[in-house]
Parts: structure tokens; C-alpha cells; sequence
């Protein structure tokens, strides 16, 4: 029921935006898929951080007005180079590189979060607890990331500094088998990947990223500037679609989508989608001055952007 009512929501905002919803711009395609009049490209890294805006692309596959075109990026740096040259209409992309290329002048908004919680420390099985981390090497995938706070809130927590470990940047697919040879003690990382340290029998979880930070900040939905401004009807369907489409994401909805886009076992999924949840995507003004706050308390940035500027949420 939710899913025919956004279907309707996104037909009737459209039909506004194109003043006289003249059907006939729709064309017909071989095989019998429709064009659909507006297309909001979207770029993203194949990860359960993801999972609302493909589960918005899947909602949306055969909706005649609006849909989701899905950009598949390999790294962060890829996706943000697309992000930030405007190549994209957005992103589900790491929310500290989003405020990082704000604070550089690129013009994109965050419009929601990417998910809640979700994110694990695993180490190796020798690893004792927290304050065993001394002298380890963790591996995060960007200096810019909630990962990295995630890793420094840990140390805190134990009496210990980031000067206390060795801190080395990899590609998320490249950290559990650096876990597995030894190359690496521990890392933070988006999932499923913590997932997949964990399913070989080498690895554990030392924290989930609740037990560190309540209600932590992570991913978030950006939008380009340009692209709200000229289409602004569009953005708006498109934002309200993500957060239904977020809500929509039960266990069996998400293990289904996570399973489409993912390609990982079902065991890695399951255990990964227990660390997660969609529903209830705002950014609140708390959470992100907390974001803010932790951003320069550990030399992520000293002026990262007031919310004012860089968080929408009126559409």
C-alpha cells in the first residue's frame, strides 16, 4: 500500500512540475519498458549503506514519470569526483566528504541519511579488548569518514589516542583478507565488509558503532545544488520516495535488495543487516552538531559547515 502511494505522490509532483503532464513525452522502448520523463541519476559504492536509494530505484522501476538512474562506483574518490564535477544529480556518499567539498565551495545539500547505525569494529581473534588496540594497525577507508571517528572513539574510550596505533587507509573489499594474512589487526568500515571479517572465523567484533556513538552519523543522501533548483518538484518526489522507500526496508525487503546489488552470501548479509536499520532518515540538527563537534575534536576539519548551509530539509 505504501508503494502504490508513493507511486502516486511521485506521478501527481511530476505531472505539477511539467505544467501539463502530457503523457505523450513517454516513450515506448524495445521489449515494452517506458521512458520515464524525469530521470534523478544517483550515484553510489555497492554497500548496505545504500540499500534506501536502491530499494527507491527497485520501487520506482516501471513508474512512467520518475525513476532512478543507479551509478555504480567502485571508491569513494570516483564517486565523489562525479559528485563534486556535477556528472551526477547525487549521492549516498560518506556525509564527512559531502561536508568536505562543501566547505570547498561545491554546491550539494544533504537531504537525508543514508541509514542508522550499522557500522562494526572488527579485529583479529588475538586482539584481548579495547585497550589492546596499542600498537595494532587498523585499517579505515578515508581519513574523511565516520569510520575513522568510530576507530578514535575507541581509543578514547580506553585511555588511548590515535598516535597509539598505526592507521592505514584500504578499499573495503581489500580489509578482510588483510585481517585474515595478518596484515592488518583490526578495521572500521562500511558494510557488509565487517560482515565478511567476521563470517571467515578469523575475525570478531570489538564495537558496534552504538556502543561507541548513539545515534552516530554515517552515510547521507546528496543532492546537487543545480539539480534542486532546476527541478525542484522532481528533488522534493524524489527525497520523499527515499525516505518511504527507507522505511519499506524490512529484513526480508533489505536482505532481498542487499542480495540483488551485493552479490555476497546470505550469511554475510544477515549478520551485516543486524547492524542496521532505514527507517526515519532526517538529519537532525542534534545529530549533526554531535557530527560537527567529533569532526574537529579529531582533526577530520576545523570549520566543517553549519547545518544551516549544508542540511535541507525543507522541499
Amino acid at each position: 500500500m505504501k508503494k502504490h502511494l508513493l507511486l502516486t505522490l511521485l506521478i501527481g509532483t511530476v505531472l505539477a512540475l511539467s505544467g501539463c503532464g502530457n503523457a505523450g513525452n513517454a516513450s515506448a522502448k524495445a521489449g515494452g519498458d517506458v521512458k520515464a520523463e524525469e530521470t534523478v541519476k544517483i550515484a553510489y559504492l555497492p554497500i548496505t549503506h545504500s540499500l534506501a536509494v536502491l530499494e527507491e530505484a527497485e520501487e520506482l522501476a516501471n513508474n512512467e514519470k520518475v525513476n532512478v538512474e543507479l551509478v555504480k562506483y567502485g571508491s569513494w574518490p570516483e564517486l565523489l569526483d562525479a559528485l563534486n564535477s556535477g556528472n551526477v544529480d547525487g549521492a549516498s556518499v560518506l556525509i564527512e566528504l559531502a561536508m568536505k567539498s562543501k566547505a570547498e565551495g561545491v554546491g550539494i545539500k544533504a537531504v537525508a541519511l543514508g541509514h542508522k547505525d550499522g557500522n562494526v569494529i572488527v579485529v583479529s581473534n588475538d586482539v584481548k579488548d579495547g585497550a589492546d588496540l596499542k600498537g595494532r594497525t587498523i585499517a579505515i577507508p578515508h581519513r574523511q569518514s565516520s569510520h575513522n571517528i568510530l576507530v578514535n572513539d575507541a581509543l578514547a574510550k580506553n585511555g588511548l589516542t590515535i598516535d597509539d596505533i598505526n592507521v592505514v587507509e584500504l578499499a573495503p573489499t581489500e580489509m578482510p583478507s588483510a585481517l585474515v594474512t595478518g596484515t592488518i589487526d583490526g578495521y572500521c568500515v562500511a558494510e557488509p565488509f565487517g560482515a565478511v571479517g567476521v563470517s571467515t572465523g578469523k575475525a570478531k567484533v570489538l564495537y558496534t558503532s552504538e556502543e561507541l556513538w548513539e545515534d552516530s552519523v554515517c552515510c547521507a543522501l546528496v543532492l546537487t545544488d543545480d539539480f534542486i533548483d532546476k527541478k525542484s518538484d522532481t528533488a522534493k518526489a524524489f527525497v520523499e520516495g527515499y525516505k518511504t522507500a527507507g522505511n519499506n526496508l524490512d529484513a526480508d525487503t533489505a536482505k532481498a535488495v542487499a542480495g540483488k546489488y551485493l552479490k555476497q552470501k546470505d550469511d554475510v548479509l544477515e549478520t551485516s543487516l543486524k547492524w542496521i536499520s532505514y527507517d526515519d532518515l532526517d538529519i537532525t540538527e542534534e545529530q549533526y552538531n554531535k557530527l560537527t563537534e567529533k569532526v574537529k575534536e579529531y582533526g577530520l576539519s576545523d570549520n566543517p559547515p553549519a547545518y544551516s548551509d549544508f542540511v535541507k530539509t525543507d522541499f
